[in-house]
């Protein structure tokens, strides 16, 4: 898969995954609106970062990534640093969250992961997020998200409210940057 940068400045984020019709881009047997949080980041943080990416050639490659699986169970965690090291970034992986809010400040866009619960029900997720203004800025956060999600100015502070755990931070820089 090559990238390439987009032709437009126009930035297309999947805002919510939930939207994606459930026939369009499978990921496995199942749809992405349920399982694709993972191509879904990658593709937000790409836009972001100024790339073009076909959704198609996402899936497809981290469906190669866990061939048996083939995205059934979502994406793997080693998947995405793989993906972006890759094709060129510069990445920084973290599991500690002291260290969370200063990799935001300094990168291009951050993808992070992170397993949450609520009474017997157990789940992980994707999420793009990069810094604005002060302000930590997510996409594709909640089932009911309608635009970007703001975090406020601490992901560790965000994270402990939410009770969220598990969590991994990939902080990106751009390949073309000095």
């Amino acid at each position: 898969m090559k990238l390439e940068r987009k032709a437009d400045d126009k930035t297309r984020l999947i805002i919510n995954q939930c939207k994606i019709p459930k026939k369009k881009w499978r990921y496995g047997f199942r749809s992405s609106a349920a399982t694709g949080c993972g191509w879904v980041a990658t593709y937000n943080a790409l836009q972001l970062l100024g790339y073009d990416a076909e959704p198609r050639k996402l899936i497809r490659f981290y469906s190669w990534m866990l061939p048996l699986l083939n995205g059934n169970f979502g994406t793997a965690f080693w998947c995405l640093p793989i993906f972006f090291k890759m094709h060129g970034f510069r990445i920084k992986v973290s599991l500690r969250r002291k260290k969370f809010d200063e990799m935001v400040r300094s990168a291009d866009v951050c993808v992070l992961s992170y397993s949450w619960r609520r009474k017997w029900k157990y789940g992980a997720h994707y999420v793009t997020l990069h810094e604005k203004q002060g302000q930590i800025i997510g996409y594709n956060t909640y089932t009911n998200s309608t635009g970007p999600d703001v975090y406020g100015e601490s992901l560790a502070a965000f994270l402990k409210e939410r009770k969220y755990f598990w969590p991994m931070l990939i902080a990106i820089k751009d390949r073309e940057s000095a």
